[in-house]
Parts: structure tokens; sequence; C-alpha cells
């Protein structure tokens, strides 16, 4: 459920290339003019148009704005403008880079995508950095973050309905055991939720809610300051709910002390063409204004404008 707006008549690539040149010239960049063509593409035209900008101007579209533009603007502009398998394996590069306090946005790209889209930008990562995905997040994490980040990465989970009750009654006990024992990190564990399906993981938590009165990730907050279960606990909701953990991710974003504005711009860059209709509608749910409102409150200028087109601004 996208919310970008493609105009019904798109203007031929060649004209795009031509008027983002445009905003580079003169006295000042027009950033009104960048946000009006590029918020107002798809992917593939998005695509089209950097390949054609490097084929007229012999340079790369996003030098260019590299040069051009600067801060909280220049970030989404850039991530955006990047194919989406090109997007993720460069915020999963960039998390590898920055410890612990980014093991959740590569917990986020190997549970909100589906096998095919991880894959893709696996194939991206070894193209971009000469190198895998795999082995980064490996050399970048340690302990129990490691055992859990490593196999999410590196799955190729089943994408079908099918499930097996038994199987799922059976691993909802030894889940609900190992809680219990406080075993967060048992290897049967980590198992069950880094390789079995998403339809067999659903059912398998369902099982959970009904068969111990209460959904698992409640279970998991026996301390709400301990970061690996913090970490578990957005890998199940990721895995399970991706509009409802999206969310979440932007109400607490927004609302915090000083906006997070890195993660408001990945949510928004990664899912304005997937789901972000329906994390709209939820976030009204559960928050007193709209996502639009919300961000029209917390932000300012070219940055402002540049997430409303991408939200599908009302």
């Amino acid at each position: 459920m996208s919310t970008i707006t493609v105009p019904a008549e798109v203007p031929p690539v060649s004209d795009d290339v031509e008027q983002l040149h445009k905003a580079f010239e003169g006295w000042g960049t027009n950033e009104g003019l960048i946000i009006e063509i590029l918020a107002h593409r798809n992917a593939d035209q998005r695509k089209l148009i950097r390949h054609t900008y490097a084929e007229t101007y012999k340079e790369d579209l996003l030098k260019a704005l590299e040069k051009e533009l600067t801060s909280d603007f220049e970030r989404i502009v850039l991530i955006w403008t990047l194919d989406p398998p090109e997007r993720d394996a460069f915020l999963a590069n960039e998390a590898t880079k920055q410890g612990a306090k980014s093991n959740q946005v590569l917990a986020e790209i190997a549970c909100t995508r589906s096998s095919q889209e991880l894959l893709l930008a696996k194939k991206a990562y070894h193209i971009r950095y000469q190198k895998s995905m795999e082995e980064d997040v490996a050399s970048s994490t340690t302990g129990d973050f490691r055992k859990l980040l490593w196999p999410l990465v590196t799955s190729y989970r089943y994408e079908g309905e099918e499930v097996d009750m038994a199987l799922a009654k059976t691993e909802a006990k030894l889940l609900h055991d190992k809680i219990t024992e406080k075993l967060y990190n048992d290897d049967d564990f980590i198992r069950i939720i880094t390789t079995r399906s998403k339809a067999q993981i659903n059912a398998t938590l369902n099982h959970y809610k009904n068969e111990f009165g209460q959904e698992i990730n409640k279970d998991l907050k026996a301390d709400l300051k301990d970061e690996f279960l913090m970490i578990l606990r957005a890998t199940i909701k990721g895995l399970t709910d991706p509009v409802k953990y999206f969310e979440k991710r932007l109400r607490l974003a927004i609302e915090k002390t000083g906006t997070d504005e890195t993660a408001v711009s990945r949510i928004v860059a990664t899912r304005a063409e997937f789901d972000m209709k329906c994390i709209k509608e939820e976030y009204k749910k559960r928050s007193s204004v709209s996502l639009d409102q919300a961000i029209a409150k917390d932000t300012r200028g070219d940055y402002e404008d540049m997430l409303l087109a991408l939200v599908g601004s009302s």
C-alpha cells in the first residue's frame, strides 16, 4: 500500500533529469523542484532517472545531491533515491559500524523484509561493499547479539502459508519453558525465531497466547533495560506484525525528547512504497494526532516537505 503519488502522466525521464540538473544550477539549490520530482517517482522510475542522469552528465545523481544538500534533508533524499535493495544494503552496512545501538536496525531489515527482499539486499551488499552482509554482521556483533542477528541475516525463510499445528503447540511450550527459566539465548529458542516461516511463527505465538495467557513479548519484559530482550521483542514484532512494529518505532522516534530524525527518515523512506498507508492508520489509532500532523509539528523546512510528500500528506 504505497503512499507515493505518481502523476497520471509522468514526464519523459529526460525531462526529469534536465530539471534535476537545473535544480543544482545558479546561486542556490531548488530543493522544492527536487522534492517535486523525486518524491513522486516510484523505485523503477528513480532507478531510470539515476541511470540517465549518469549517462547525460557523467556524474552519479547521488554525488550531485550530496554536494548540494545538507543535514536531515540530504539524508532522506539520498536514501529514498537508492534502489530498495541497495538502500537496505547501505542501512545494514551503516548499522554494522555503529555498534550495539544499531543492532535493532539489522533485526528490522532481516525480519520485516520478505526472503526475496533480504536476498536482494545481500546481493546489493556484495556489489556495493565487495563483501557479505553476513560477515560484517558476524564481525561487528558479539555474544547473544551475534547469536541472534547472524542467523537472522543468513536465513531464507519459507514464504508459504502452510503451518504445522502440532509443531506450533510443541514449540510454544518450548518457548514458554525457556522464558520461565530465563534462558532467552537458548539454542532452540533462537533456532525457532530465526528459521521458521513467518506463518509458522505466528501459529506458534498464537498458541502461546492461548495456552499461557498473554503474548510472548509481555513475558519478555522481565527486565526493560536488558538490551538483548529489547532486540528479541523487536525481532518477534517485526516478524509477526511489521505494521505495528513500524508504527511504534515511528511514534517513539517522534515523541522522544529531541526527535530521532535518523529513525524517522529510515522508516519513511523504506516503507513509503510498501505499507505506509497501514502504518498511518495504526499511528492514528494509537496517537491523538495523525502521522502527518506529528511530522509537521516536529520537523521543519525542506525535510518536513519531503517527509510529508513520502507519507502522502492529507
